[in-house]
């Protein structure tokens, strides 16, 4: 198995606002002293994470990520019948394993607590591997049925090899136990627009549909929202030799992580305003390479904004110009490459996922 694979994608959204910043415009960024449309890494981790592609390719290899694993250890606990200060007490042992816990009462301002419990709470995100969840429901099985408190060496939860794809390609970081942190196999880029946008605004109304216009003919609602619509450009890279390690030297679940992660990056993408805009969208160019070769991303063929009509074809062109001549200048970036050129009518996303499990 050569060691990395990246994955170039081309992904053309129409007016919409899937990944908005903290006042709710869509997310930008410049380069080549132009204005381009973002979207977050992070947002796009997610999206894949919990699509219905992901889920169902990797049905029982994928981890829970919350910070409310204690609260849902208590209510575990008093459901099997277990009184709720021991509930209580338990649950904070067992939770406290990943991470601090919030201490003490939150304020009824606090807008970090997600329950009525904050104490029990994670104050950082934990991402759960299935084993370690495994481990909890059988503590917490075996508390109920004794009635008693956590014996020694009950409490050693925390496993470093693990079968959840998500965190082997994505990562995790416990802060309180770094121990058990796990490097992430994959490496996400923000996706840019080729080309430089303008975030415009929509100005709209509601109609009440009982108001009959005799006394009051205005609308019932005013609203405005902001959007941009462009073709994106998307790289990953994924250290394929970590990802094997991570998954405990498991090939076989390896090959299927890199099949439903490259699914769901063709198809898969942030859920913001969707309904508003029905921004759903394929990507209609994917490149696939494979090598043990130092990676680069391929961002540098859009320094300078893509003009004119036929923007995906000037893109396409661009980007497959900069990859040959990287290859010249560099003796190479890749062993092979596999292309999924929509527009063309060239490849298949079979194809490629074929490919990147090879």
């Amino acid at each position: 198995m050569k060691r990395f694979l990246q994955l170039h994608l081309l992904t053309s959204y129409p007016p919409s606002n899937v990944n908005r910043d903290d006042l709710g415009r869509p997310k930008t960024a410049v380069m080549g002293g132009a204005n381009r449309l973002r979207i977050s890494s992070q947002s796009l981790k997610r999206a894949w994470r919990t699509s219905d592609v992901f889920q169902q390719g990797l049905d029982g290899h994928l981890g829970t990520r919350t910070k409310q694993m204690g609260v849902k250890i208590f209510q575990d606990l008093t459901n099997a019948g277990v009184k709720e200060s021991d509930a209580k007490k338990w649950a904070k042992d067992i939770a406290g394993q990943f991470g601090k816990l919030k201490s003490g009462k939150a304020k009824a301002d606090d807008e970090e607590a997600v329950s009525d419990m904050p104490e029990l709470e994670i104050e950082q995100l934990a991402h759960f591997s299935p084993e370690e969840l495994r481990l909890i429901d059988e503590l917490v099985a075996a508390l109920a049925q004794r009635g008693g408190a956590p014996e020694e060496g009950e409490l050693e939860l925390l496993r470093k090899q693990q079968s959840a794809a998500d965190i082997a390609l994505f990562g995790r970081m416990l802060a309180s136990v770094p121990k058990f942190n796990i490097e992430a196999a994959a490496q996400v880029a923000h996706a840019i627009t080729v080309h430089k946008v303008a975030v415009e605004n929509d100005y709209f109304t509601a109609v009440d549909d009982l108001n009959t216009g005799e006394v009051d003919r205005g609308a019932a609602h005013i609203g405005e929202t902001e959007f941009g619509a462009g073709l994106f450009y998307l790289y990953i890279c994924v250290d394929r030799s970590l990802l094997v390690e991570n998954l405990g030297g498991d090939e076989a679940l390896a090959r299927k992580a890199l099949a439903g992660l490259t699914e769901a990056v063709a198809k898969v993408a942030p859920k913001g305003k969707r309904n508003s805009f029905g921004s759903t969208a394929h990507a209609i160019y994917v490149l696939a390479e494979t090598g043990d070769q130092q990676p680069r991303s391929l961002s540098v063929s859009f320094l300078k904004p893509v003009y004119g009509e036929s923007v995906a074809e000037h893109a396409i062109g661009n980007l497959e110009t900069m990859r040959a001549n990287m290859d010249s200048a560099y003796d190479g970036c890749a062993d092979a490459h596999r292309v999924m050129n929509v527009p063309a009518g060239q490849g298949s996303l079979r194809e490629i996922i074929e490919f990147v499990q090879e």
